[in-house]
């Protein structure tokens, strides 16, 4: 089985070239923030490399371990749990 590429684009369609709309358009990417998994060839490591101001390209392997350390990071974490002293009843202040 080949790698996987996670390519993610990370700056705006406005004001580029039609020829970089155009590589964009091929990967499938429209909008900022959209991800899209594409198999790991000299073709689209070239349109990646054409890119390379607009994208951020990674293995599936790091794009899962980055989202697990992420999720580990927002996890609910145990309660802190703090335990006051009472005054004692019979004592002269």
């Amino acid at each position: 089985m080949m790698d996987k590429l996670v390519i993610t684009l990370r700056r705006g369609l406005a004001g580029k070239p039609k020829t970089q709309l155009a590589t964009l358009q091929a990967l499938g990417l429209r909008r900022i923030d959209q991800i899209v998994v594409k198999p790991n060839n000299p073709e689209i490591r070239g349109m990646c490399a054409q890119l390379k101001h607009m994208l951020f390209v990674e293995t599936q392997e790091m794009y899962d371990a980055r989202i697990k350390a992420k999720a580990a990071h927002l996890a609910l974490r145990e309660p802190i749990v703090v335990k006051h002293f009472s005054h004692a009843v019979g004592s002269a202040q």
